[in-house]
C-alpha cells in the first residue's frame, strides 16, 4: 500500500539548508559555509585553516542520518562535515570546500562510509586536495555484518559504528597526533568495529510516497540506512530473539566479521534509526549486555544508546560492538563539544540495582512476625480462600477490564489490577499472617501499593488502610465481612 508521508517540512529541496539553519542557530560553536544550495558544510566555529595547529578530521555522506554527521562536529571529534542531499553523496566541490575551510599544516583525515558514491566523492576531492599541496589520509568504514560472504560487489556497507570511528580519530587528533597516527588509529577502530540493523518499517523520503514493502507484523533484517532492502525478511519477533540474532550474526565465527573472541573487552552502541522509542533501545541495551557477558564471555566496557546514525523515521534499531582496549576507551571517554555526542562514563559503574528501602518497622515485621503461620486457624483459612478467590477472580477478566476501560480511558485498568492480583496471591505465600485479619489486610495494601501504579493503585491502598484500621479498632470482637464492609461506606 502506497501512502504520502506526513513531513512538517517547506519545500521538499529545502529540508537539508534549513536543517543546517537551524542546527548552527542551537548550537553557537557551529558555522556552515555561504554556499547555498550547492556547497552544504558544517565546521567547527573556532577553526580558522591557516592557523590550525592540528589534523582536521571531516566526514560526511548524504543527509536523512541525522544527527549524523554534522551533529558530531566540534571540538575532540569532527571538524567539518560534508552534507550532501537526502541519501546522496555529496559532491566533490562541496567536500573540497571542507578541506580548505579547516586544514592547517598538520593536514587532514577524511572518514568515508563503503559507498560507491562517497568513495568516488571522497576520493576525487583528495585527489584534487592533495594537487593542491595539502595533506591527505583517507580511512573507509565497512561495519556491515549483515551482508553473507563474499559481502556483496562493493563489501561492507558503512553503518553506525562510524560514529564510533569518527570519535576515536577526533581524540586522537585533539591530543596533538600526526596525520599518520590520527590515520592509524581510525584505520584500526574502523577494522574492530561491527554494526547490524534491524526494521520494523521502512523511511519516508520527504516530498515522497512510500510503499510500506514490510506489512504488519515483519521485520526486515541487516537492511542499510538509506532504506535499501535487508538480508532477510521475518515475522516479527520478542526484542530477547532479536538482539539474540544480530549479536549472533556479528560475532560468528564463521564469518569473522570482526576479530572479537571470548574474553575479550567490547563497547556496545545500541542506534535508533529515527522512530524508534528511547524505551525500547534502553530495552534492547538491557538485554544485550548481559548477552554478550554470559553468552560470549566478553567485559562490555562502555554502553551507548541513543540515535547516533538514523534513517529519517525508520523504525528499528542497529547493534554495533567495537573491540576495546585502553587507547580504544582513553579516545571514547576524552571530552568533546560535538552536541550529539552523549556524556560518556569512565566505567567504574557501581552494581545496576540495589535493594529498596524499607523503613525500619515494616522491615523487622517481615522478619519478626509478619510471616505465614505454620498452621492456620479456621479463619486463617477461610481468608485465604477468599484472597486467592478474589485475586484468581480479578486474573481471569484482565481482557474484559482492558477493554471496558478502553472507551473510557487508557484502556489499562486490567492490567493494572492483574499486577496487583499477582502480587497479592505471590506475597500471601510468603509473609501475610493469615491468622491474624487486621494485619493481612494490611499487608494486602502494601502489595497494591507497591506494584500498582496511576490512580487505582493509591485508591486501593487507601481502601485496605480504611479496612486495617477498622479491624484493629474491633480487635476484641469477632467481624464479619459484613460488618468490615459497613464500616467502609
Amino acid at each position: 500500500m502506497a501512502f504520502q508521508g506526513k513531513k512538517l517540512i517547506n519545500d521538499p529541496n529545502d529540508v537539508v539548508t534549513e536543517f543546517i539553519e537551524g542546527l548552527v542557530e542551537t548550537y553557537p560553536g557551529l558555522q556552515y559555509l555561504d554556499g547555498f544550495p550547492e556547497v552544504k558544510v558544517v565546521i567547527r566555529a573556532d577553526v580558522i585553516a591557516a592557523t590550525y595547529g592540528k589534523v582536521a578530521v571531516i566526514s560526511g555522506g548524504g543527509s536523512g542520518h541525522e544527527p549524523a554527521h554534522a551533529g558530531f562536529v566540534g571540538e575532540g571529534m569532527l571538524t567539518a562535515a560534508v552534507c550532501g542531499d537526502i541519501f546522496t553523496s555529496p559532491p566533490v566541490d562541496s567536500i573540497l570546500a571542507a578541506i580548505r575551510a579547516v586544514t592547517g599544516p598538520l593536514g587532514c583525515l577524511l572518514i568515508v562510509k563503503n559507498y560507491t558514491g562517497d568513495r568516488l566523492n571522497f576520493g576525487l576531492a583528495a585527489e584534487q586536495a592533495k594537487s593542491e599541496g595539502y595533506k591527505i589520509e583517507s580511512v573507509i568504514v565497512g561495519d556491515d555484518c549483515a551482508l553473507p560472504p563474499p559481502r556483496g560487489i562493493a563489501g561492507r556497507r558503512g553503518l553506525a559504528g562510524t560514529v564510533l570511528v569518527h570519535k576515536v580519530a577526533g581524540a586522537a587528533a585533539a591530543v596533538g597526533l600526526s596525520l599518520v597516527d590520527v590515520a592509524a588509529e581510525a584505520k584500526r577502530a574502523s577494522e574492530t568495529v561491527g554494526t547490524m540493523g534491524v526494521a520494523l518499517s521502512v523511511c519516508t523520503l520527504p516530498g515522497q510516497v512510500t510503499s510500506d514493502r514490510l506489512g504488519p507484523g515483519k521485520m526486515e533484517l541487516g537492511l542499510g540506512i538509506h532504506g535499501e532492502p535487508g538480508a532477510a525478511v521475518a515475522d516479527l519477533q520478542p526484542v530477547d530473539v532479536v538482539v539474540s540474532h544480530v549479536l549472533n550474526q556479528i560475532l560468528s565465527p564463521e564469518t569473522n566479521y570482526v576479530p572479537i573472541t571470548r574474553g575479550n573487552r567490547v563497547v556496545l552502541m545500541i542506534n535508533g534509526l529515527g522512530a524508534t522509542p528511547m524505551i525500547e533501545l534502553m530495552i534492547a541495551a538491557g538485554k544485550a549486555v548481559p548477552k554478550l557477558q554470559l553468552e560470549f564471555g566478553l567485559a562490555v566496557e562502555r554502553v551507548y544508546s541513543g540515535s547516533f546514525m538514523t534513517s529519517l523515521d525508520m523504525a528499528g534499531f542497529s547493534i554495533s560492538i567495537m573491540k576495546a582496549d585502553q587507547t580504544i576507551l582513553q579516545r571514547l571517554d576524552a571530552p568533546t563539544k560535538a552536541p550529539h555526542w552523549p556524556v560518556g562514563t569512565d566505567g567504574n559503574r557501581p552494581p545496576a540495582k540495589i535493594p529498596v528501602p524499607l523503613p525500619p518497622s515494616h522491615s523487622t515485621k517481615i522478619e519478626e512476625s509478619l510471616s505465614r503461620p505454620l498452621q492456620l486457624s479456621p479463619q486463617g483459612h477461610i481468608l485465604e480462600v477468599a484472597i486467592e478467590a478474589a485475586a484468581n477472580a480479578i486474573i481471569t477478566v484482565k481482557g474484559s477490564l482492558n477493554e471496558w476501560d478502553s472507551k473510557v480511558g487508557d484502556g489499562d485498568c486490567g492490567s493494572t489490577m492483574y499486577r496487583g492480583a499477582i502480587a497479592i496471591l505471590e506475597d500471601m505465600k510468603k509473609y501475610y499472617p493469615l491468622n491474624d485479619a487486621a494485619e493481612t489486610v494490611n499487608e494486602i495494601g502494601s502489595s497494591v501499593r507497591r506494584v500498582m501504579g496511576g490512580t487505582s493503585g493509591i485508591l486501593y491502598n487507601i481502601f485496605f488502610k480504611a479496612a486495617y484500621a477498622q479491624l484493629k479498632a474491633n480487635a476484641q470482637s469477632d467481624v464479619t465481612s459484613k460488618e468490615c464492609e459497613t464500616n467502609l461506606m
